[in-house]
């Protein structure tokens, strides 16, 4: 069985065909879900749902996706568990685990997500830490696959801040999958040699590139998808100032997404994104810096090109293949994997 209990920590926990395996496994569950289909895989299962930090996109799509599954879901927020204060991460994992069939975790140390897995004895699901956001990555490559049919020979360029966790998994999992990644980032907040290092290793297998530079308008040559992400990462202590004049020359806008030379460009975001001034702190940041957007112009976020919402949607099916493949006892063929 190749995933069937095992627990979905980082991308690198399955293999490239395996992570191809969940992406396809996900579109079809968004087909049956279109087409009134039950598929209960985890009746009778019940999920925890650890949040350290806050969340819209994570709580709703594990919420929706345990309850389609025919799961029930247990929100437990920072407000509601002792979780490393009073009691320990592995005192809680070992209670949970022997209350719950799966756990959820969202936060801000990995180490916890670990410590989770090792100790709790059920499958355990990452659902961001401040190193990696691997159920976003699936959501966000099935969206690619949406769009364009393959994954095969495509390449996505990331703009902004490359050391956050979406960039090292969008650097990873495109190695993994034989997407090429291209960033365009300050050399301050370039991805870090570890994190290359293991992303090239994957590229060498797959035949994917990897190119990280300064240079916004060479990073996003050729690019199919276009991506950015917030400028400044949840918890995250910084001079704002700094980082904003810092990364302000590499905003998605109209004439960044002209320079990718390729008609068929599309746009990603894994939200929330500072595109206009509806929000109170993105109007205190875009009034500050006098500019009328941050990481992606409204016009861009907004227009033909952005497949922000399909892409936030998608969480939902993502999530919902990760816990039905680890949990629902589902037949796979070894066959499939050999194939690809």
């Amino acid at each position: 069985m190749h995933f069937q209990g095992k627990s979905f920590l980082k991308e690198i926990d399955f293999t490239g065909s395996e992570l191809h395996y969940l992406i396809d496994f996900a579109i079809h569950l968004k087909q049956l879900k279109k087409q009134h289909i039950p598929h209960p895989y985890l009746a009778g299962k019940n999920i925890a749902l650890l949040f350290e930090k806050t969340s819209t996109r994570t709580r709703s799509a594990f919420t929706v996706a345990a309850n389609d599954l025919g799961a029930h879901p247990e929100f437990l927020g920072k407000e509601d568990i002792q979780l490393g204060e009073k009691e320990s991460v592995s005192d809680t994992a070992k209670v949970l685990g022997s209350m719950f069939d799966g756990i959820e975790f969202r936060g801000f140390d990995q180490q916890v997500v670990e410590q989770l897995a090792a100790d709790s004895g059920v499958p355990v699901w990452n659902g961001l830490t401040d190193s990696w956001h691997p159920t976003q990555m699936i959501a966000d490559f099935m969206t690619l696959k949406e769009q364009f049919g393959t994954l095969e020979g495509k390449t996505l360029a990331y703009v902004g801040d490359g050391r956050n966790n979406v960039a090292n998994s969008l650097l990873v999992t495109g190695a993994m999958l034989g997407v090429s990644i291209q960033i365009g980032a300050p050399l301050a907040l370039q991805p870090e040699k570890w994190v290359r290092e293991l992303a090239e290793g994957y590229a060498e297998q797959t035949g994917a590139t990897i190119f990280i530079t300064e240079e916004v308008t060479e990073a996003v040559k050729g690019a199919d998808a276009l991506y950015t992400d917030v400028w400044i990462s949840m918890g995250e202590s910084i001079d704002v100032d700094e980082r904003v004049k810092l990364l302000l020359p590499y905003q998605i806008n109209a004439d960044l997404l002209q320079k990718t030379g390729n008609p068929d460009t599309i746009v990603l975001h894994c939200l929330p994104a500072f595109h206009d001034k509806q929000t109170s702190k993105g109007k205190q940041l875009t009034d500050q810096f006098q500019v009328a957007a941050l990481e992606i112009t409204d016009e861009v976020f907004q227009g033909p090109k952005s497949k922000v919402f399909e892409q936030a949607g998608n969480r939902m099916h993502a999530i919902k293949a990760i816990m039905a493949v680890t949990l629902g006892n589902l037949f796979i063929p070894d066959t499939f994997f050999e194939q690809t």
